[in-house]
């Protein structure tokens, strides 16, 4: 009896420390925080469409590079323009510095080809990666993920697949819809396609919007589809059907991934971040890896010469303004 109590005694500290070292190991040992440094400048406003002007017109969605020739560009979503069924089209500014204000305006510079696919007025969320000399530009054709290509990153010309199409790919979990907003991140050699679907406005589902990733070598093959955040306590911030996990943007510090998931775009802006080790998981139903929140909406995270900057919306939704940004390296309790 003495040594079945002494070999029960021994398996219970051997599974207790075997506990302790697997919560240890899966207990991250810090996270990174975003901080915004310093005022904001102006880099855009409420362009001239000539035509396709209209009131209610909002710069949306965009996305900010460097070009070949060392000028940086803006791309922006416009809606509620008078360019087609779904209003959007995607306007562009100039600049010779990221630091000047009132970038120049470059005009209209891509509007929705219904023969190719893309449901007119329908263009959304442009952004722009370069690969081996080439400019990729991932965007949303309302309902699918689409790619145009450049050299000189100012003129793009739509990507053809197999059918002649742009088309990427759509979101594949269940009955979502309107798969846009992409973004990619290049890390451990792979490619991580970030995007937003929602549920249509019937679906009495839990989950109305969700962020997916598909990974890919290549750029133009993609492989299968994980959703990687969703729900959570900022689901109850939703001002609209679908809208609690729009625009995601993701930086990589050391082994640490952090994710900006945006809830609200006008009046109180409403940007939420989480850390993860785990490119491919940020909490599903789950406030885990929340790490903070900003006051900003569809941010673009810009990393140039050491330093970080933060591109988003006017919270008026008349233009685009820019600040640096700091990520706070912060120890775990």
């Amino acid at each position: 009896m003495k040594t079945f109590l002494k070999g029960c005694i021994l398996l219970a500290i051997v599974l207790w420390i075997s506990g302790c070292q697997t919560g240890a190991k899966n207990k991250p040992e810090y996270v990174y925080v975003p901080e915004i440094v310093g005022d904001w400048w102006q880099v855009a406003g409420n362009p001239d469409l000539g035509e396709y002007t209209t009131e209610k017109q909002q710069p949306v969605d965009f996305g900010v590079w460097q070009a070949a020739d060392g000028t940086w560009q803006i791309w922006s979503c416009i809606r509620h323009t008078g360019c087609g069924k779904n209003t959007r089209l995607f306007h562009g500014w100039e600049a010779q510095n990221l630091t000047d204000t009132m970038w120049i305006s470059t005009g209209i510079k891509m509007m929705a080809d219904t023969s190719l696919g893309e449901v007119s007025g329908g263009l959304q969320a442009p952004h722009v990666i370069k690969k081996d000399g080439v400019y990729h530009m991932f965007y949303g054709g309302w309902d699918q993920i689409c790619l145009a290509t450049s050299t000189d990153g100012k003129k793009f010309e739509r990507y053809v697949n197999e059918e002649g199409k742009p088309i990427l790919f759509r979101s594949a979990s269940g009955h979502w819809i309107n798969t846009r907003d992409a973004m990619v991140l290049h890390s451990n050699d792979q490619y991580y396609c970030y995007y937003v679907a929602h549920k249509p406005d019937n679906d009495t589902s839990r989950l109305k919007a969700a962020i997916f990733c598909r990974t890919s070598d290549n750029l133009l093959n993609w492989g299968e589809e994980h959703m990687v955040s969703a729900g959570g306590r900022v689901a109850d911030l939703d001002y609209w059907y679908g809208g609690d996990a729009e625009c995601p943007f993701v930086v990589q510090m050391e082994d640490k991934y952090i994710l900006f998931r945006n809830q609200r775009y006008i009046g109180k802006q409403i940007n939420t971040q989480y850390c993860s080790s785990d490119p491919l998981n940020f909490g599903v139903d789950s406030d885990e890896y929340q790490v903070g929140q900003l006051p900003v909406a569809a941010p673009e995270i810009i990393h140039y010469n050491n330093q970080f900057y933060i591109a988003a919306l006017n919270p008026g939704l008349d233009g685009i303004r820019i600040a640096k940004l700091k990520f706070n390296k912060t120890q775990m309790q």
